[in-house]
């Protein structure tokens, strides 16, 4: 089939390389001619583990298309995937902007019938603002061409985006029932057929009620962090290990396993914003979602805790103190610093006087550029931050060892060169790789999430 993939961040790089891997004929437009080159000179934009392969195979045998060539973007695909960025706004709410100004361009160049696909997160009701746009350029042409808007919202995990579209858990499609939504829904079945061919994957729906499923899942796996770091946060104070009550209420098969480990914060392009999207549409109609509310202020709390438990052990003011920083990205497997929780500790110690040693095994390139944002107004706090080329390097004369983002290669390091680097063996763990006991039995003062239950001497 002919697709055209509207933007190419994040989601719309995945579903346009992945569904040229299935055989279809892709056309990836984005606006940014930069981001362009980049990609038809072999480069890709952001990190995501086997994504470079798949772009690089289907560019090769012609299958994937980049360009900045509108016109030529509509002609091409018989289905149009918006993905463009929804940042959010300023009081909260999904920015529409890209997507509109994606579905005037639509309007502006239509011929032939199109099924335009709501990739990108937008709230409820976007489809019918999608529709008006493309309305609004046809109509001034006296075009009667037919069209359908369908909501095919995107289910994937950074750090795991390629295997999650090839081996989805759902597809959700949202059509509606005119005569073009029954047109668009034959069309949608023969692209995911290839999808279905084991069970069925495909949730078909109405429009609006797509729109919502997209942000309910993410407010429901927000939700389950923060309620786990506010026991987490609980556990600690009246000594008890948050890891043996995972297990605990992890094997209810009612509760699960999934999005259940404490840790310093969510972050990331998806869960902060839907949060606040939703809980911005909620309002919208007179309604507060009290529970969204406390799931995102416990999450902004939580990113404050590692801080908060430096300055108990080491006071107030940090200033001469140096610190050693592993992880900076929102999660593994990506260079996202987007809303990511390093960014917060950076803020605190750099705020009280500390000196710091970064290090992130793929995101530093990325990390130099945000954080020379985050401290554009003192080139003296900026030049206190050492970005490190080793995680051992990292932690030369540092009073003590932070860990913000769970990589692998941080859960089995040389616990004796790290003792030896340090100045003292201390270890803040924001994302509870290591067992306490262990720790102290190797001579470590270790601060987990949720972890205080005193160990055995």
């Amino acid at each position: 089939m002919k697709i055209t993939i509207i933007g190419t961040g994040y989601v719309g790089l995945v579903t346009g390389a992945c569904l040229a891997e299935l055989g279809n004929n892709v056309f990836c437009l984005d606006v940014d001619q930069r981001k362009i080159d980049m990609l038809n000179s072999g480069g890709i934009p952001i990190h995501e583990p086997g994504l470079a392969d798949i772009v690089a195979r289907n560019h090769a045998a012609g299958r994937l298309k980049f360009s900045t060539d509108v016109a030529a973007s509509v002609a091409h695909g018989d289905i149009q995937f918006i993905a463009v960025g929804t940042p959010p706004d300023e009081d909260g709410s999904a920015d529409l902007q890209y997507v509109l100004s994606a579905a005037r361009n639509i309007g502006k160049h239509m011929t032939e019938f199109k099924v335009i696909v709501d990739k990108s997160t937008v709230p409820v009701g976007t489809a019918d603002k999608v529709r008006a746009a493309i309305q609004s350029e046809l109509a001034p042409r006296g075009s009667n061409t037919k069209f359908s808007v369908v909501s095919n919202p995107e289910f994937l995990k950074e750090g795991a985006a390629v295997e999650d579209f090839m081996r989805p858990d759902r597809i959700v499609i949202g059509c509606d029932k005119t005569l073009e939504g029954q047109q668009a829904h034959g069309l949608m079945k023969t692209l995911y057929a290839p999808f279905n061919r084991n069970h069925e994957r495909t949730f078909w729906m109405d429009v609006r009620s797509a729109e919502f499923t997209k942000y309910a899942a993410n407010a429901m796996l927000a939700t389950r962090i923060s309620f786990m770091n506010e026991m987490a946060n609980l556990a600690d104070k009246v000594g008890v290990d948050i890891e043996a009550v995972r297990h605990g209420i992890g094997s209810d098969p009612r509760i699960g396993y999934s999005f259940l480990y404490a840790g310093c914060g969510y972050g990331g392009s998806c869960f902060p914003k839907d949060v606040q999207a939703l809980a911005r549409t909620a309002r919208d109609h007179d309604q507060e979602l009290l529970i969204l509310r406390a799931v995102e202020a416990v999450n902004n709390h939580q990113k404050h805790v590692l801080g908060k438990k430096i300055i108990a052990q080491f006071g107030e003011n940090l200033t001469g103190r140096h610190f050693a920083i592993w992880g900076l990205a929102f999660k593994p497997n990506t260079d996202d610093m987007r809303e990511a929780s390093s960014r917060v500790l950076l803020r605190e110690l750099i705020g009280r006087g500390a000196s710091v040693a970064v290090y992130d095994p793929v995101a530093m390139p990325e990390a130099r550029r945000v954080l020379a944002l985050d401290f554009a107004e003192s080139n003296e706090a900026l030049s206190r931050i050492r970005f490190s080329d080793t995680s051992i390097g990292a932690l030369q004369d540092a009073d003590a060892l932070a860990i913000v983002t769970e990589w692998k290669t941080f859960r089995s390091p040389d616990f004796d060169q790290v003792k030896s680097r340090l100045k003292t063996p201390i270890i803040f763990d924001g994302r509870n790789l290591f067992e306490p006991q262990i720790m102290a039995d190797a001579g470590f003062e270790y601060h987990g999430i949720g972890r205080s239950v005193l160990t055995r001497a």
